[in-house]
């Protein structure tokens, strides 16, 4: 049996210095609304203002900038709800080379025009009926691209963890961060930054309560399958774990957590009215629990990760006049 190389936090340094120039380094926002109604210090890590709208950037350009002359020529395929579609067709732009995404029927309009847009070729196919991942290996093998999933990549792992990296260089050691969790890109480089620089600080992902293979899986030992989850957190409508997400999370995260649909429409709501800012459902994950544990987070510096703003607008109004 094949002994997996998992990232360490050496190449999350290594990704920062791949992304500077490309990247933005996103601003670190705050509410005193928040803060009194927590009774803590809140720092948001705004990935909403990332290129392409979300973090999934950085981990696809610092995936694609490490691309041999070959692979370039060759091009990558990826599946993805939207967010590592843009993060990929982006990269895939900027550094010249081609680039097909599967997509999956009912992904957000706004992230399948986007994806268009930098110039990827998309595919599309049904997320309920159909394995995404055995669409991108046979597309790769015929026509000889480089798969790059979503999440279960070192490379990728890397890029994504750049993000807590940020943070952390901004305002100084968290007592609690919390980042969103689908499929574990962002969690386990996330993880790989705070260990590093934060030791003592308590880890939390946070995931769809109607998809919480994660939570299980932590808790059980092992990685849990489930269904496509039914949740207006897109980007989080994942299956499972990855074969390296999972180890990083089971060593380094404290717990993960859950919310529920209304709870990410409250917080999305809270960004909107108070923080003058469009967040993704899946983007709200990280405030929706933190004003579900408030009693846990009193007098204490609060970290949270805001993945992406990447939300088609009619939906989003329909949300919020729920």
């Amino acid at each position: 049996m094949t002994t997996l190389q998992l990232p360490t936090y050496a190449d999350v340094e290594a990704a920062a210095k791949r992304l500077e120039g490309y990247a933005n380094r996103t601003p670190v926002n705050t509410s005193r609304t928040l803060n009194e109604r927590l009774g803590a210090e809140v720092f948001f890590k705004c990935e909403n203002f990332q290129r392409m709208g979300a973090f999934k950037f950085r981990g696809a350009f610092n995936a694609l900038s490490k691309f041999t002359p070959e692979q370039r020529k060759g091009g990558v395929v990826a599946f993805s709800s939207g967010n590592h579609a843009q993060g990929i067709a982006l990269s895939a732009k900027l550094l010249g080379m081609p680039a097909t995404i599967v997509m999956p029927l009912d992904a957000p309009a706004l992230k399948v025009a986007a994806t268009k847009g930098y110039g990827a070729s998309v595919v599309m196919y049904d997320r309920y009926k159909e394995d995404r991942e055995a669409i991108g290996r046979d597309l790769a093998q015929k026509h000889g691209m480089t798969l790059i999933p979503p999440y279960d990549h070192p490379d990728v792992m890397a890029g994504q963890g750049t993000a807590a990296k940020e943070l952390f260089e901004e305002v100084g050691q968290l007592d609690v961060l919390l980042a969103p969790l689908g499929g574990g890109g962002l969690l386990s480089g996330t993880a790989l930054a705070t260990r590093a620089l934060a030791p003592q600080c308590q880890l939390y992902g946070v995931e769809p309560e109607a998809g919480n293979d994660g939570q299980q899986s932590l808790r059980s030992g092992k990685i849990l399958h489930i269904d496509t989850p039914k949740t207006i957190a897109d980007g989080a409508q994942t299956q499972h774990l990855g074969n390296y997400t999972f180890p990083v999370i089971q060593r380094d995260v404290n717990d993960i957590l859950t919310a529920s649909d209304a709870q990410l429409v409250e917080a999305m709501r809270f960004f909107a009215e108070r923080m003058k800012m469009i967040v993704e459902p899946t983007g709200a994950l990280g405030l929706a629990a933190a004003l579900q544990i408030k009693d846990q987070l009193k007098g204490k510096r609060v970290g949270i990760i805001i993945s992406g703003g990447n939300v088609d607008i009619s939906w989003f109004c329909e949300l919020m006049g729920r």
